[in-house]
């Protein structure tokens, strides 16, 4: 009994020897949470090339196509640059004295990022890179505000100061352990990350640079419906990336934040499609789509704290709220916001955020209160969140827009404009004519 007993217990040592690197792998790195980043970062990288480059593409008239997809592609080019040179840093490292506001410089040119450093059970590599396409698709957003009338070189040099001095720092103020991050702000994916700072800069370029010409009067319709319902498939899919993936691990997180993202989706693109059967007597492709994509940028910021029931709630008020958003902004104040990005993404995130409030709470079906939120301090704390970021990105938006205009001007001279920026601005055509 005494050899029986001392060989099992030198089983049970030699099996926990065995399975030390095992839990200590478990403690660090987890294969099944770098699996499901990987593969959420190529989604969310598919979000933009090419799910919004054809979206947007097939929104524009057949001779401003081209420039469209052109800049989509060019914005994930240079924001990449900037990202491996200052951005990461910016965002997710310790600011010192000002790390309420924005990052340093520790790992700039990705210092200390190796193929052995880590982000909680990630390589840093997988972190930084999932973080990089959301860097991108949000500039590549605001190409929508100033659609068919930017110049090419402003657009890029716009874009690379504007990620630098706009998101990077609001990145870092939400996700980063920034400020609205010490208060407890809620913002799972990009609401006030993403859509908020693409939907009031959209807003503001489109303010600055004046409308197209001949808006309101001459109809601009979309030249490629095909085009922009086949990118919208592609936005929806890539969405499961954004919100999911923003869990940073595979599990029940994830896996609710996908299940409620899909939901608000359906619900928006449904909503609004009724709405327009309802009003003018038939649902239009354009809308459906469009609700889509508002019911998705509204669930962005809840979809890893809210529950189904919330998702169905959050995607019918972005289809009623963003669609009256873009009437009003179209045709009663007439902001030639070419592709709706502030009614869509800009409402629909701050309708988003200050939906989170109330739909995280447990007795609604989300994830509950921290220990010292209740639903009324909860949405102070948004509140803040949505008006700080809204007014910081307007007021540098602007100066921006101003700098650039000066060192190079913003907008295609007249001429330019009537023959399209295809040809003056890239001398090629998106079709042979």
């Amino acid at each position: 009994m005494k050899t029986h007993n001392c060989m099992s217990g030198r089983l049970a040592g030699l099996l926990l020897l065995m399975l030390t690197p095992v839990m200590a792998l478990a403690d660090t790195l987890d294969s099944g949470d770098t699996a499901w980043i990987l593969t959420s970062t190529a989604l969310v990288l598919f979000m933009t090339l090419p799910g919004l480059s054809l979206f947007y593409g097939g929104l524009v008239r057949s001779k401003n196509v081209l420039s469209v997809l052109m800049q989509c592609f060019m914005i994930a080019c240079a924001v990449t640059i900037v990202w491996i040179f200052v951005g990461y840093s910016m965002a997710f490292s310790d600011g010192g004295s000002v790390n309420a506001f924005v990052g340093g410089l520790d790992h700039a040119f990705l210092a200390g990022v190796t193929r052995e450093s880590l982000s909680g059970t990630l390589p840093e590599t997988v972190f930084v890179m999932f973080q990089l396409t959301f860097a991108i698709i949000t500039p590549a957003l605001i190409v929508g505000g100033f659609a068919e009338r930017m110049k090419f070189s402003s657009m890029l040099l716009f874009s690379v100061i504007w990620v630098v001095v706009v998101y990077f720092p609001v990145c870092h103020w939400v996700w980063g352990g920034g400020w609205l991050t010490e208060m407890g702000a809620l913002d799972y994916a990009g609401g006030m990350v993403v859509h908020i700072t693409a939907g009031v800069a959209a807003l503001v370029a489109a303010l600055v640079m004046g409308n197209r010409n001949g808006f309101p009067d001459t109809p601009m319709m979309p030249h490629n419906m095909t085009m922009t319902v086949t990118g919208a498939g592609m936005l929806w899919v890539g969405w499961f990336g954004f919100n999911a993936g923003s869990a940073l691990g595979a599990g029940g997180d994830a896996g609710m934040a996908m299940l409620v993202t899909h939901v608000s989706a359906a619900c928006g693109a449904f909503t609004w499609a009724v709405m327009e059967w309802v009003k003018y007597g038939k649902p239009s492709a354009l809308g459906t789509v469009t609700g889509m994509v508002a019911g998705l940028g509204t669930i962005t910021p809840a979809s890893g704290f809210v529950g189904p029931m919330g998702a169905l709630v959050i995607g019918i008020s972005a289809g009623v709220v963003c669609f009256y958003a873009t009437v009003f902004i179209k045709r009663s104040l007439k902001i030639d916001d070419s592709l709706d990005v502030f009614p869509v993404h800009g409402v629909g995130g701050m309708l988003g955020t200050l939906l989170a409030a109330v739909f995280v709470s447990a007795s609604l079906g989300g994830a509950g209160y921290a220990e010292d939120m209740t639903m009324g301090s909860q949405l102070g704390v948004q509140l803040v969140g949505v008006l700080a970021t809204a007014l910081y990105t307007a007021a540098v938006t602007f100066v921006v827009l101003k700098l650039v205009d000066a060192v190079s001007g913003l907008r295609v001279d007249e001429e330019a404009e009537t023959e399209g920026l295809d040809i003056a601005q890239h001398e090629e055509r998106g079709y042979i004519l």
